[in-house]
């Protein structure tokens, strides 16, 4: 069903890069959802208001709500796709986060309205709920729509990576185990005769709170800029690894815009490489990113001293000490200034974020074990926290 949609509805739906079909995917998955949440807001209204079933009127209402969200997602789509200008020269496909926002914070607005009903229910009861088969048959096929919609909405969100579909798929699936709570809630008044309505109607409610709390938090993680995705990561080194004359990469940065990255990184050279041959090296790799990826990269070549064996010793003996420290810190940058009375060994050091050493017990436990190997060698290290790949 849902590739059908796609192949009906989007023109030319497997050029996933272009803002044009970015768009028309966004159309058809608010469009789909906007539709589906009316048949069912009207359908579970109708069915509480005749049953007296507070948590299907509650739940008729969580789909009203819905359509709300698609609104603001059909709207983040069209402001994220708008090009690049003065004002806002990396694009506006961040929008795209805005809107995830708007739409947790709209499931918010509502677990609290629903949880304030229901506990007034329990602490004044009104009248129990009235078996309704119609109830139960809509709200049986509002689970069923619903799951349907979170499968649509997360494999188009899958598509085209974007944040806002896949908080619309997750707010269909916790939907669903909201309706099936409202279901529950039904049956059991019917054959235990027990009013649990206005408990479900609690439960419902935190369920909805925790999706939003899950969705607000996850969209703020990336609007302050949260580490990349370790499988991007490792796709941007294996590319640069690709080219020949690269001995080495190290501070790669990564920063996300909507689905565009642009990153920086450092790639270690043979020092003797000619600077002409160098530039070519760094446009080349440039190059290949903007043509076969999303990734906007610029590169910052960093010569090595690949053919000094005292050099080289030197490189292995501080690798090995730093490993010693910590098997996840790492040396790049290595450079050697010979004198007269003594050596500097210059390098940094990246450790971390979550080690417990600071930088300065790093620096001064590193310096201390390389004089302990060669009184004539004076450490220098730079250390940085960093993500580590």
């Amino acid at each position: 069903m849902t590739a059908l949609l796609i192949r009906l509805f989007i023109k030319d739906y497997k050029n996933t890069q272009s803002e044009k079909v970015r768009i028309a995917y966004g159309n058809l998955s608010s469009v789909v959802c906007m539709l589906a949440n009316v048949l069912l807001a009207a359908a579970k209204i109708t069915a509480g208001a005749l049953s007296g079933a507070i948590s299907v009127l509650a739940d008729g209402l969580n789909n009203l709500s819905d359509c709300g969200s698609g609104a603001v997602s059909l709207v983040g789509f069209r402001v994220a796709a708008k090009p690049a200008d003065k004002k806002h020269p990396f694009g506006h496909q961040r929008s795209e986060y805005l809107a995830a926002l708007i739409v947790a914070m709209i499931v918010l607005v509502l677990a609290a309205e629903l949880l304030i009903e229901s506990i007034s229910q329990l602490i004044t009861p009104g009248e129990d709920s009235v078996w309704s088969v119609l109830s139960v048959v809509v709200l049986s096929v509002s689970i069923a729509v619903k799951f349907w919609l979170f499968l649509f909405n997360r494999s188009l969100a899958k598509r085209i990576n974007s944040d806002v579909i896949k908080a619309t798929a997750l707010d269909s699936l916790t939907d669903c185990l909201a309706t099936g709570a409202a279901l529950i809630a039904v049956i059991v008044s019917r054959f235990a005769g027990v009013n649990i309505d206005g408990y479900m109607g609690i439960f419902v409610a935190l369920f909805i709170a925790v999706a939003g709390v899950g969705i607000f938090r996850e969209t703020i993680g990336k609007l302050l800029g949260e580490a990349p995705d370790p499988e991007i990561v490792q796709k941007i080194r294996e590319r640069i690894f690709m080219h020949g004359g690269v001995h080495g990469i190290h501070d790669l940065m990564v920063h996300s815009y909507g689905h565009k990255y642009y990153a920086t990184v450092h790639v270690e050279v043979d020092s003797k490489m000619p600077m002409m041959e160098g530039h070519d090296l760094a446009d080349t790799i440039e190059r290949d990113f903007a043509c076969n990826t999303d990734i906007v990269m610029v590169v910052h070549l960093d010569p090595i001293v690949l053919d000094n064996p005292k050099c080289n010793a030197c490189r292995e003996m501080v690798e090995k000490i730093v490993k010693d420290v910590d098997p996840s810190f790492s040396v790049h940058d290595f450079r050697m200034v010979d004198g007269i009375s003594h050596t500097n060994l210059i390098f940094d050091v990246a450790i971390p974020f979550e080690s417990a050493l600071s930088p300065a017990q790093v620096k001064e436990e590193i310096s201390r074990r390389v004089r302990e190997k060669d009184k004539k060698l004076f450490a220098v290290p730079t250390v940085e926290r960093t993500s580590m790949e």
